[in-house]
């Protein structure tokens, strides 16, 4: 018997990154700049939004930033940002006729766009859903990837779960002012992630001391800015 093989992933994932160029041309015609923000559940990536907007609020040419907030269910983190009065901020929640999914793809992203105002907005931060694994396979259309490794997660994440930070375009080493209270090698943890990603940029930050939020904020507006003409943008 002849069997046919159906190469079912590789089709999911095209099917997705045609959506996700979709997406990319809708982005571009509104000349908004994409942040696709990933990490592990509980890594603080809603905090860390949550110290650079209230910075960017005082800053009068800050760039005109929206968030798409995905969770599984619940509106907790988008409820968070809701004092933000100027920044729109958008809910998906994937148990919502996506199946309970891991992770934010393209048609998810597609399907709340008309809840924001591209028109209006410079830059727009993608708080995907927490996971170390799939939101790194789909591509939404963004321009860039941040991910965030908090120091509660030990030193050996980088290297268990390498494709989220190979991913990435910046890394932020999140909760640094819990490291007294922890036996954590912070320099292993360093080198790891430059053993997966050589080169990426990190920062080590805390929401709660405000260390490395005023670096989080210029790779925000740096990001909201268009490239000059005739260079190309990965």
């Amino acid at each position: 018997m002849h069997v046919k093989r159906v190469r079912v992933v590789e089709g999911v994932f095209d099917a997705n990154d045609t959506i996700a160029g979709a997406n990319r041309a809708d982005f571009d015609r509104a000349g908004v700049a994409v942040v696709n923000f990933m990490s592990a559940p509980g890594a603080g990536k809603t905090a860390l939004l949550e110290a650079a907007l209230a910075r960017l609020e005082q800053d009068a040419d800050a760039p005109r930033v929206g968030v798409l907030e995905g969770d599984v269910q619940g509106s907790l983190d988008a409820d968070r940002l809701a004092r933000f009065h100027d920044v729109p901020v958008a809910q998906i929640d994937t148990g919502d006729g996506f199946g309970g999914a891991c992770h934010l793809d393209a048609n998810m992203v597609r399907s709340a766009l008309p809840l924001l105002p591209l028109e209006e907005i410079d830059l727009l931060v993608i708080e995907n859903v927490g996971n170390l694994v799939c939101p790194a396979e789909f591509r939404v259309g963004e321009d860039t990837r941040v991910m965030v490794c908090s120091v509660t997660e030990g030193e050996d994440k980088p290297l268990k779960y390498p494709l989220m930070f190979r991913a990435c375009d910046l890394v932020l080493v999140n909760k640094v002012d819990l490291l007294p209270h922890l036996e954590l090698d912070v320099d292993r943890l360093m080198a790891s992630i430059q053993a997966v990603h050589p080169g990426v940029t990190v920062l080590r930050t805390s929401a709660r001391t405000g260390e490395g939020i005023e670096a989080w904020c210029a790779w925000l507006r740096a990001a909201a800015r268009p490239a000059p003409a005739g260079v190309a943008t990965a």
